[in-house]
């Protein structure tokens, strides 16, 4: 179940500023997320680092989980025996999961693409497995996540500094379409009660963006999502891209840009009018004592902070900045 409201617009979108941002309300099976929303990946059912408990007291609204490494491990059989993601976490909040497709993509010569899936080596045990898009439907089924994502190939911005081509784009943008029909199919035979999001690609290319969009919302589902980017191309292409989808898809769907999420990117993202983001990177990075503030970038292991008693943000009510 999936139900979307707009609930504001920025009156600068009817200026020559042109401003899409909006705020919404999403409604889910395991609760109401209020949009723009960033969510917290945890990507194995845990965000690292971080307590549930602790998400909550944050005022995180919605985390995603990932398809590909939950199927690797713990597995199937353990999600199964938990009953879902939300048990095996103790998360009761609305979880999104990818659909697995970065990922095989990102296993770069382990993997083999064709249309009826993917065959690659297992990065737990070497196993040859099998990836389809009726087996990530299966698979997010069994996660029970609220929001599911479809298969799709992301295509590349490079491969070995060889840049894809406008062709090249067009045949994993197509693969994509055309893995999304199965996906629906699948989706409906499982009678998954969640919601399908489909996934506009077409590299750096605004025409097949375009194509795919179009493609996409003929097929009328819950909500879509703008895949492809931050996948190394320069920072003006994704912006390029950013400034072109977004605000194209239907104003009644919920738009999720996905794998970006810097301060700055989350900014643009919602004046292009995304409303969802997902990123590693304020966790990774703050794992690594690099933090992300009102006040620009901190690296907390810098010697100057060796001694500083100060909190990082005055102004912010976490439980960081309060201790």
């Amino acid at each position: 179940m999936l139900t979307f409201e707009v609930l504001k617009t920025d009156p600068a979108n009817d200026t020559q500023a042109g401003s899409h941002a909006r705020r919404g309300r999403l409604t889910l099976n395991h609760g109401v997320v209020q949009t723009p929303i960033f969510m917290p990946v945890g990507t194995y059912g845990t965000v690292k680092g971080v307590m549930p408990q602790s998400l909550e007291d944050m005022g995180a609204q919605i985390i995603l989980g990932n398809t590909f490494h939950l199927w690797m491990r713990p597995g199937l059989d353990v999600m199964k025996q938990f009953g879902g993601l939300h048990q095996f976490e103790n998360w009761h909040k609305p979880i999104l999961t990818d659909s697995g497709g970065f990922q095989v993509w990102s296993l770069g010569e382990m993997r083999k693409i064709a249309e009826e899936g993917v065959k690659f080596a297992s990065p737990v045990n070497g196993d040859k497995l099998f990836l389809t898009p009726e087996t990530s439907m299966q698979i997010q089924t069994v996660l029970n996540s609220d929001i599911v994502m479809q298969f799709d190939e992301c295509t590349p911005y490079d491969t070995k500094g060889h840049i894809t081509t406008e062709a090249e784009a067009r045949f994993s943008m197509e693969l994509s379409r055309r893995w999304a029909v199965r996906c629906i199919a699948e989706f409906e035979k499982l009678d998954n009660p969640n919601a399908l999001f489909g996934i506009v690609q077409g590299g750096m290319f605004e025409n097949l963006r375009q194509e795919s969009l179009e493609a996409l919302v003929e097929m009328n589902l819950p909500g879509y999502a703008v895949g492809g980017v931050s996948v190394g191309e320069p920072k003006e292409e994704m912006q390029r891209i950013m400034a072109h989808t977004p605000h194209r898809l239907p104003a009644d769907k919920p738009r999720y840009l996905m794998g970006v999420g810097t301060p700055e990117d989350l900014v643009e993202g919602v004046a292009a009018g995304v409303d969802m983001f997902d990123c590693v990177m304020p966790t990774r990075n703050a794992r690594n004592g690099h933090m992300f503030t009102r006040f620009g970038d901190l690296k907390i292991r810098n010697a100057r902070y060796k001694t500083d008693e100060l909190p990082v943000d005055p102004t912010c009510t976490c439980y960081t900045c309060r201790g």
